[in-house]
Order: C-alpha cells, then sequence, then structure tokens
C-alpha cells in the first residue's frame, strides 16, 4: 500500500466543519489529528481532565483501527493541554496505551478550541511496526522523551521524572 493516501473519517461534525480528516493513511505512516474527549456519538465531553484523556484515546485507537494498525505501532505522541497541572492526572492512563509502547512524546500547554476541552491527544504512527510486528521485541523500541513547552517557547516545569520514562530534551 505504499505510495497510497487514504482519508479516515470519524463522523465528528468538526471534521465536516473545519475540513479534516481525523487520520491520515499515506502508505505505512498514519498521522492521527488532536483528538478531544468528545464522544462523537453523542458530542458530549465530560468535565473531568481523566475521563476526557480515556475517550481521546478510544477515539484515537477507532482511527487507528480504521487506519490498519493500533496502539502498538503509535510512534509519536503529542499532549495539549490548556492548564499543565492537569497532565499528571492523566498519567496513568496514558502508560495504559503507551507504557510499553515508549513513543517519543511531547506536552504543550496552549489554549484549545473550546473551554470545555481539557486534553487533545494526537499521534503518528508506522504500520506494522508495533510490538507484534515481525522481528520486534519490546527492549527494541527506544525509550520515550517527553519535552514540555509553553506556548510562548519557554519551558514549562521542563524536568522529566525518571521513573516515570522520560527524559527532558529542554
Amino acid at each position: 500500500m505504499n505510495g497510497m493516501r487514504r482519508a479516515v473519517l470519524s463522523g465528528s461534525v468538526f471534521e465536516e466543519r473545519i475540513g479534516y480528516a481525523r487520520a491520515v493513511v499515506d502508505g505505512d505512516r498514519v498521522y492521527v489529528s488532536g483528538t478531544t474527549g468528545f464522544d462523537y456519538a453523542t458530542m458530549t465531553i465530560s468535565d473531568d481532565v481523566v475521563e476526557q484523556a480515556e475517550q481521546c484515546l478510544r477515539n484515537i485507537g477507532a482511527a487507528l483501527e480504521e487506519a490498519g494498525c493500533g496502539f502498538a505501532d503509535v510512534v509519536r505522541v503529542r499532549y495539549l493541554l490548556p492548564a499543565r497541572e492537569d497532565f499528571e492526572p492523566c498519567w496513568p492512563v496514558l502508560k495504559r496505551y503507551f507504557g510499553e509502547v515508549r513513543p517519543a512524546a511531547t506536552m504543550l500547554e496552549c489554549g484549545l478550541a473550546d473551554p470545555r476541552m481539557r486534553i487533545e491527544i494526537e499521534v503518528d504512527a508506522r504500520r506494522g511496526s508495533g510490538a507484534g510486528a515481525p522481528g520486534r521485541k519490546a527492549a527494541d523500541r527506544s525509550a520515550a522523551v517527553l519535552r514540555v513547552e509553553a506556548a510562548d517557547g519557554g519551558t514549562a516545569g521542563g524536568e522529566a521524572v525518571p521513573e516515570r520514562g522520560g527524559t527532558s530534551t529542554t
């Protein structure tokens, strides 16, 4: 399928109104757009940031599946949050999805399109690169790198906690 490009649509009204796809498959690469905690079936969103993170990842999981891959194929993840203090409560959820995968990761503090949105997650994946791919072992994957930046370009904390698997690049 190399060289083939196709869009993956989730049915979100935002995709239609703004003109984008939930994900784009380009050969063996999959680019999942920034995804918020809206339940697209009901167009509702929880007030709780941890519940929003869970819903973001359910939405991303559906897009990855439609693209022919899964969380084990994720090589890059970006976390966007309006309030950096909301990030740490989400860590257990994020670790459940990415703890074995160890993608490169960045957290940015920035404004989001709707004040109800407390987290947005974006991922890039390479189909067939995950732990289940032939010849791949969990130990073959590189450790995650976490860079925390403020929207103005400065660092927002910048220190990673070693036992949580990241090292600071700022």
